[in-house]
C-alpha cells in the first residue's frame, strides 16, 4: 500500500506533519518528484491516482493504492510525456557521456564500413568493465541503427536478468518484445511490427544434434532469421576451458563442475575459435547486418590483433576512476554518478623466511600459494598439509605472531595487517577468500572453526566450493543469507572459482588471493568482485535522492608480491595494447590503483617503473624465454600465408629460415587449399548431412591442415627465438633494435638468426611478426638484463638515458640530465 499524495511545501516536513495527525510514526518517503509535464503544466495526485486505476491497480480509501513504486514511476512518466507505457517503463534517464561516444563511434565505423561494401557485416568491440552500463548502451545502439531484430549470444546465462530488466524498465524501449528460453516465448507469436531481442546462450543456439549433427530443431528459426544486430556478451569466455583448467587444475570433480556450469557443448564452438581469423558466419550460421562484442577483459582479442584500433572502444579501470575524480572537481556538491564506485587499492606481503621456505618455487624462489595452502580430504576431514604454518599465516594477517612482533618493536613500525590494522577492519567486515581448490576450502573452513581461533569464530564462514555449495548462481543464496544487509554481521566467503566472475556481492569489501592464476584476466575478473558499489539510497527513510556511499574504496591482499604485481603490470599493459611504453601504461593504471608493499620491514607505495622492476627481474629466465616463444610474436592465418605466397622476395625469405625445406614443398598453399576445402564440407554440412565419406575426408583434411599450420608457426617462432641471442651480442642499447639491425649491426643480425635484413623487413612489412608484441618482449628482456646485472654490482651501460624497444624508445627516468650531453642517440622518428 502506498500512499499518493502532493505538496508545495517541503516533503519531509509536510509528510511528518499529516502522518503525526494519524498516528503514522513508522513510515518511509519512497519517491519526491516534481508533477510537472514535458510542456511546463502541473498534473495532481489525483491524476497519478487516477491513471494507476486505470491500469487495474486497486485503489483502497482516500490517497492509498496497493501498487509497487515501479508502477508509480511510469505512470509519472506517461504523465509527463503524454505517452501510453506498458508493463513498468518508467525509467527515464539519458546516456552518460561515455555511453553516447561508445554508441557514435560503433555507428560511425559501421556506415564507413558500409560506404565501401554494402553487404558488409562489421564487427566492432567495446573492452568495457563491469559497471559501464553495456546492455543498456547496446540497446540504445540497437535503436539508433533502427534494427528490429536483435539476437544477444552469451557464454554466460547467469547476465540474461540485466538484458530482460534494462528493455522492460526503460521508456526508450516500450514496445520492444524480449524472447528466450527462460520466458517460454513463442517466437511464431511475435508482432512482426515491433522490434523483438531473442536472448539465447552459445551453448544452447550452437548445440547440435548429438545423433544427426544438425542443428536443434527448436532453434532452427532463429538460423532463418534475418538479425539486423548480433550482440556477443561476456565474449572473452570464449576461452572458458582454459579459465576452467586455470581454476580447476588438478580437481577433477572440480573440472565436471565447471562443465555442468558452462556446459561441454562449447567444447565444440571453442574449435571454431582457434583461427580467430575466420568470419563469425563459419560458427555461427546466421546472417546479420552488424556485429557487436562486449567484454571487460578481451586481451587475448586485443593482443592478437583481431580487432583494430577503429573498432574498438574502450572504457575501463582507469577511465571510470578519472571520470570520478574529474565530475567531483567540475560539479562540486552534485551527486557524482560515478561516486559508488569505490577506487581498488592492492597490499601486497611478503611473508617471513620460515614460510617462504616452506612452499617456494621458481629460481627467484617465489612463495608458491598453491603449495602452500595444499590440502587433502574432504568436508570435516579435509586438512592443510603444513596446517602449522598456515596457522602461522593466519596469526600474522590478524597481527598476533610473537616473532614478528618483536621486529616491529624493533623498527618502531607496525605494517597494515589486514586484520589487526583499524583502518582496513571496516573493509574486512565482509571478504572473499580465493584458495586454491575444494580441499582447501573445507581445511580452511575447519581451522577458522578450531577452538583455539576464537578471534575467527565472530565471523561466519561459508563455503563456495564443491558441487554440494551449488552450480553457478545456486552458490550465491548462501553467502547472502550470511551477509543479510551486511551491518550487524561479519563473514569470510571461502572460494576456488565459484562466484569469482558475473555476481555482486556489494558487501565485499576485500579479496585475499590465496592462490596462483597464471592470466590477468582471471585474477581481475576476481578482483573486481570486490569493486562493486555499496551504497544506500535514501539510507534515513525522508529522502529518495539521498545516498550514503558505504564502500568509498575496496582492497585486494596479495602474499606473493611477485606474482602480484606481475599480473599488475600485465594487466596494465593489456589495457593499452597500443601504447609502445609499457611503463606509460602500468603508471596510468597505479595512479588510479594505488600498489603498497610490505617488504618485510616497511609498508611503501611503489611507482610504474618499480612495479615493472619487481615484475620483469623478479621473473625467471624460464618465464622470459616463454616471450619469445609465444604464438603471438607471429601471424598464420590464411591471410598471412597468402601475403607471403604472393611475394616471391617473401617466398625466397622464409624458405631461409632454418628447418623451412623440411616441411615441404609448397607448404603454404597447402594450408589455405586444405582449410578452404575444411570451410566448403563444412558449409555443406550446415545445409545437410554430409555421406559417411565426406565425413571422413572432412576429419582427415582438417587434423591435416591445422597440423601443418602448426608446423609452419613452430619454425617462424623458433626464428623469433634467435632475436635475444642478437640483443645479448650487440651492445647497442639506446637505439630501436629496428634501427641496430638495419643500420647499426647488419652482418651480426644475418649470421645469428640466418637472415638479411631485407628478408626480415619483408616479413614485418606483411605483418608475419607482431611489432606490438616484440616491443613487450624487448622491454622485458631489457628489465631483466639491468637488474641481473646491478644484482651482481655491474651497471651494464652507465649514463644510459633512453632504452631502445623492437620499433620505438622510452626514456630512463632516472638518468642523470647530463647523461645524453654530446651524445648522438637513434630513435625511431630519427636523430636527436
Amino acid at each position: 500500500m502506498l500512499k499518493i499524495g502532493q505538496t508545495t511545501r517541503d516533503v519531509k516536513q509536510r509528510v511528518a506533519e499529516q502522518l503525526r495527525t494519524a498516528a503514522i510514526r513508522n513510515y518511509t518517503i519512497e519517491l519526491d518528484e516534481p508533477a510537472e509535464r514535458e510542456d511546463g503544466t502541473l498534473f495532481s495526485d489525483f491524476d497519478v491516482r487516477a491513471a494507476l486505476v486505470r491500469k487495474g491497480l486497486p485503489s483502497a480509501e482516500l490517497e492509498w493504492v496497493r501498487c509497487s513504486v515501479e508502477d508509480v514511476k511510469t505512470v509519472l512518466t506517461e504523465l509527463r510525456t503524454g505517452k501510453p507505457l506498458t508493463g513498468t517503463h518508467h525509467e527515464t534517464f539519458a546516456m552518460r557521456r561515455e555511453q553516447a561516444e561508445a554508441v557514435d563511434k560503433t555507428l560511425a565505423y559501421y556506415q564507413s564500413i558500409r560506404a565501401e561494401n554494402k553487404n558488409a557485416a562489421p564487427r566492432f568491440l567495446w573492452n568495457a568493465k563491469m559497471r559501464f552500463g553495456k546492455t543498456f548502451t547496446a540497446y540504445q545502439l540497437a535503436k539508433k541503427l533502427a534494427a528490429r531484430r536483435v539476437l544477444v549470444v552469451t557464454f554466460k546465462p547467469a547476465v540474461e536478468d540485466a538484458w530482460q530488466t534494462d528493455l522492460e524498465s526503460h521508456v526508450d524501449f516500450d514496445g520492444w518484445q524480449y524472447l528466450s528460453r527462460n520466458t517460454n516465448g513463442d517466437p511464431r507469436q511475435i508482432d512482426a511490427e515491433k522490434p523483438v531481442v531473442c536472448f539465447g546462450s552459445f551453448q544452447d543456439l550452437l548445440g547440435r544434434d548429438k545423433e544427426t549433427g544438425n542443428i536443434k530443431p527448436k532453434n532452427e528459426w532463429i538460423h532463418t532469421v534475418n538479425w539486423d544486430l548480433v550482440v556477443f556478451d561476456e565474449y572473452h569466455f570464449g576461452a572458458w576451458r582454459e579459465t576452467a583448467k586455470e581454476l580447476f587444475e588438478g580437481e577433477e570433480d572440480a573440472v565436471k563442475e565447471a562443465k555442468l556450469e558452462y556446459a561441454a557443448d562449447l567444447e565444440v564452438v571453442n574449435e571454431d575459435f582457434t583461427v580467430l581469423s575466420e568470419q563469425e558466419s563459419e560458427f555461427l550460421p546466421i546472417t546479420t547486418r552488424a556485429y557487436l562484442y562486449l567484454s571487460g577483459t578481451p586481451f587475448k582479442a586485443l593482443a592478437t590483433g583481431e580487432f583494430i584500433e577503429e573498432q574498438i572502444f574502450n572504457w575501463t579501470y582507469t577511465d571510470e576512476q578519472r571520470a570520478k575524480a574529474a565530475f567531483a572537481a567540475e560539479h562540486p556538491g552534485e551527486r557524482n554518478p560515478y561516486g559508488a564506485l569505490p577506487q581498488m587499492r592492492l597490499l601486497t606481503y611478503q611473508m617471513p623466511d620460515e614460510l617462504v621456505a616452506i612452499a617456494s618455487a621458481g629460481e627467484f624462489d617465489e612463495f608458491d600459494l598453491n603449495a602452500f595452502f595444499e590440502a587433502t580430504g574432504s568436508g570435516k576431514a579435509a586438512q592443510f598439509k603444513h596446517k602449522s604454518d598456515v596457522q602461522k599465516w593466519l596469526d600474522i594477517i590478524r597481527g598476533g605472531y610473537a616473532p614478528r612482533s618483536v621486529e616491529h618493536l624493533k623498527t618502531g613500525t607496525r605494517p597494515p595487517f589486514p586484520y589487526s590494522d583499524v583502518r582496513l577492519l571496516p573493509y574486512l567486515q565482509h571478504s572473499f577468500w580465493f584458495l586454491p581448490n575444494v580441499a582447501a576450502c573445507h581445511a580452511m573452513a575447519n581451522l577458522l572453526a578450531e577452538k583455539h581461533n576464537t578471534f575467527w569464530h565472530d565471523y561466519a564462514v561459508v563455503v563456495a566450493a564443491g558441487a554440494q555449495a551449488g552450480i553457478g548462481l545456486d552458490a550465491l543464496p548462501p553467502v547472502r543469507r550470511a551477509i543479510g544487509s551486511g551491518f550487524e554481521t561479519k563473514t569470510i566467503t571461502l572460494s576456488c572459482g565459484k562466484l569469482t566472475t558475473g555476481v555482486t556481492v556489494p558487501q565485499w569489501s576485500a579479496i585475499l588471493m590465496l592462490r596462483n592464476l597464471k592470466s590477468p584476466e582471471t585474477y581481475f575478473q576476481a578482483a573486481f568482485r570486490v569493486q562493486s558499489p555499496w551504497s544506500i539510497k535514501n539510507p534515513n527513510g525522508d529522502n529518495p535522492k539521498e545516498e550514503e556511499i558505504l564502500k568509498p574504496v575496496c582492497f585486494v591482499f596479495d602474499f606473493a608480491p611477485t606474482r602480484a604485481l606481475r599480473q599488475l603490470s600485465e594487466y596494465g599493459i593489456g589495457l593499452s595494447p597500443n601504447e609502445p611504453n609499457p611503463e606509460n601504461a602500468v603508471k596510468e593504471l597505479v595512479s588510479f590503483l594505488p600498489v603498497l608493499a610490505f617488504d618485510g620491514a616497511n609498508m611503501t607505495q611503489i611507482d610504474a617503473g618499480g612495479i615493472l622492476d619487481i615484475a620483469m627481474a623478479g621473473t625467471s629466465a624460464t618465464l622470459l624465454a616463454r616471450k619469445w616463444e609465444s604464438a603471438l610474436l607471429v601471424n598464420v592465418d590464411n591471410d598471412t600465408l597468402r601475403r607471403i605466397m604472393d611475394d616471391p622476395a617473401a617466398m625466397a625469405a622464409v624458405e631461409r629460415i632454418e628447418g623451412w625445406r623440411a616441411l615441404g614443398d609448397n607448404i603454404i598453399e597447402t594450408i589455405i587449399n586444405k582449410s578452404e576445402k575444411v570451410k566448403a564440407l563444412k558449409n555443406k554440412a550446415k545445409e545437410g548431412d554430409l555421406t559417411k565419406a565426406e565425413k571422413k575426408e572432412l576429419s582427415a583434411e582438417e587434423k591435416e591442415y591445422k597440423s601443418k599450420r602448426k608446423l609452419v608457426q613452430e619454425k617462424l617462432i623458433k626464428f623469433a627465438t634467435r632475436i635475444p641471442a642478437f640483443m645479448y651480442l650487440t651492445d647497442f642499447r639506446e637505439n630501436t633494435l629496428q634501427d641496430v639491425i638495419t643500420k647499426l649491426e647488419p652482418d651480426l643480425f644475418l649470421a645469428v638468426t640466418g637472415l638479411t635484413v631485407q628478408d626480415f623487413h619483408l616479413l614485418v612489412r606483411l605483418r608475419v611478426f607482431n611489432t606490438e608484441q616484440m616491443n613487450q618482449a624487448v622491454f622485458a628482456f631489457r628489465r631483466y638484463e639491468d637488474a641481473s646485472l646491478r644484482y651482481t654490482g655491474i651497471e651494464s651501460h652507465e649514463g644510459l638515458a633512453h632504452i631502445g624497444l623492437y620499433d620505438t624508445v622510452v626514456a630512463r627516468e632516472d638518468a642523470a640530465p647530463y647523461a645524453t650531453a654530446g651524445r648522438r642517440s637513434v630513435t625511431a622518428d630519427g636523430f636527436r
